[in-house]
């Protein structure tokens, strides 16, 4: 059975919403895109390096496949095109007939919750979610997310989509916490029993 990951940049107020570009997401007038600009650094950029180097599958909502895919092949060589690219992919959308533009891709249509369920039963790796908050605040609440890396940048927004919404309780426990040269720290959660 596989472990879901949600691999997350928020902010200290919890806002996940558009942190890597100004265009990046700017659903319900949100005008703060690319507040995660500036922040990377040689301890940030090791760390997602090694994230993305293990074997495992990603796991997206529609939008967010676009997205991350459509940016990350476009602006030439980089360390990520090919572990996007080489990954197995899994795609959440409501409608059958959506189309999936890059290799490896598998479309997971219909309900959220059922249909990432029977993935986790059926595919043999670990799963990381990058972005995708609709589909991270669903799988959340059927308690499908065994894990959370968050990268929570020194910065309050007080406006814009947040991970969390209002539901209930939830227990993280902290298994790893990272500082970096520019303020943000990574911690890595497991959901407790």
């Amino acid at each position: 059975m596989s472990k879901i990951t949600v691999f997350e940049s928020v902010t200290v107020d919890g806002v996940m919403q558009g942190p890597g570009r100004s265009d990046e997401d700017t659903r319900g007038g949100f005008t703060h895109g690319g507040w995660a600009e500036g922040y990377q650094d040689e301890v940030s950029m090791k760390y997602a390096g090694e994230g993305m180097s293990a074997q495992q599958g990603l796991l997206f909502g529609h939008r967010t496949y676009d997205d991350v895919l459509g940016h990350w092949t476009s602006i030439g060589p980089n360390p990520f095109v090919d572990v996007l690219l080489g990954s197995d992919k899994f795609v959440v959308s409501h409608t059958s007939d959506t189309v999936l533009a890059y290799a490896n891709s598998e479309l997971l249509a219909g309900d959220a919750v059922s249909t990432v369920a029977g993935l986790k039963d059926r595919y043999s790796r670990d799963l990381m979610i990058m972005g995708s908050g609709q589909l991270v605040r669903r799988l959340h609440t059927a308690g499908l997310i065994d894990r959370y890396t968050l990268l929570i940048h020194p910065v309050v927004l007080g406006s814009g989509t947040r991970l969390f919404t209002d539901g209930d309780r939830v227990n993280l426990k902290l298994e790893r916490s990272i500082p970096t040269t520019t303020g943000v720290t990574i911690a890595e959660y497991i959901v407790a029993p």
